[in-house]
């Protein structure tokens, strides 16, 4: 007896429901790859034909075929961010460390829910840290040291609970430094090099935003 018409068309619906998300976030980062200048070729594989991005290089997938891993540190790439990475909801590392990238921090980060490492550092990166960030409640290691950020340190991150490690030296960041909930335990070291920034914040006695004017 053949199975009723609905049940095929369930069964298809399921097997078809990883390659929907696989497109999307393939499409997501193939719009990164057309930003980026990749001499190297490292990007070569990158093909947005594919059923979804699980089988290209320096990308990893869960079982779900969902990207959580971006590989590209020290990849010789230039170009800058899109805001489409914010789309990769299950990305738990974003690691573009020690390339050329240029241009903002797209604020669509902010949407990473899962993110545990957002490594950004020697890279070219200019404007402000976006205080969406404060919303990736995961967030363990944020290395943002040695670009060309300007602005004050969002006061939204210091929300995350979970943030071990913050390392935004080497930058133009003005205003103090934050001294409540993780960033009670991150070293001063970590925000040398920013000319402009003064700290530890002493609250109520200095604006968070001095000499960002």
């Amino acid at each position: 007896m053949a199975a009723p018409i609905w049940l095929w068309a369930f069964s298809v619906a399921l097997t078809l429901v990883p390659s929907v998300f696989g497109n999307s976030e393939g499409d997501a980062l193939y719009t990164l790859r057309k930003s980026l200048t990749d001499p190297d070729n490292i990007l070569q594989s990158w093909d947005p034909n594919l059923v979804n991005p699980c089988t290209w290089f320096h990308i990893t997938c869960n079982q779900n075929n969902r990207v959580t891993r971006v590989d590209l540190g020290n990849s010789n790439l230039s170009g800058h961010l899109v805001p489409e990475l914010g789309k990769l909801e299950h990305l738990q590392y974003l690691e573009l460390y020690k390339n050329d990238i240029q241009g903002t921090i797209p604020t669509e980060l902010g949407n990473l829910k899962s993110l545990i490492s957002l490594d950004l550092y020697n890279n070219n990166i200019s404007g402000t840290i976006p205080p969406s960030l404060g919303k990736l409640k995961s967030l363990v290691f944020l290395q943002l040291n040695d670009n060309k950020l300007t602005g004050p340190i969002p006061r939204e991150l210091v929300g995350i609970s979970s943030l071990k490690v913050v390392d935004v030296s080497n930058n133009d960041l003005c205003g103090t430094i934050p001294t409540s909930g993780p960033f009670e335990h991150i070293p001063l070291n970590n925000f040398e090099k920013n000319p402009r920034l003064e700290g530890p914040e002493l609250l109520g006695l200095a604006s968070y935003d001095t000499n960002c004017s």
